[in-house]
C-alpha cells in the first residue's frame, strides 16, 4: 500500500531521504560530494527552501528542510534533476 500524500504547505518542516536506485551509490568521490552540496544550495536559494541539516553517505542522503513558497516538490525536482544530469554526464 503506498504512503499517503505528504503535507506540503510553505514553512513545513520535512525530513527527506534520497536513495540510490537499488542501493547504488549517489556519490563516488569528493567532486560528486561538492556537486551534490552545490546543487542543493542552488535549488534552495531558487525556491526559498531553508536547509537546517543534511547528511550525505555514499548511497543515500538525509535532509532536514523547511519548504519555501515554491513547495517541496519543486525544490526536489530542481535539485535532483540537476544533480542527476551532471552526475550522469561525469560517470556514463
Amino acid at each position: 500500500m503506498p504512503r499517503g500524500a505528504r503535507l506540503d504547505a510553505p514553512g513545513t518542516l520535512h525530513h527527506v531521504m534520497v536513495r540510490g536506485i537499488e542501493g547504488n551509490q549517489i556519490v563516488t568521490d569528493d567532486d560528486d560530494r561538492h556537486l551534490f552540496v552545490s546543487r542543493l544550495s542552488i535549488a534552495a536559494a531558487a525556491t526559498g527552501t531553508k536547509i537546517y541539516a543534511w547528511a550525505l553517505m555514499t548511497n543515500h542522503a538525509h535532509l532536514l528542510l523547511k519548504s519555501g513558497e515554491a513547495g517541496l516538490s519543486i525544490f526536489m525536482r530542481k535539485f535532483l534533476t540537476s544533480y542527476a544530469v551532471l552526475y550522469n554526464r561525469r560517470h556514463f
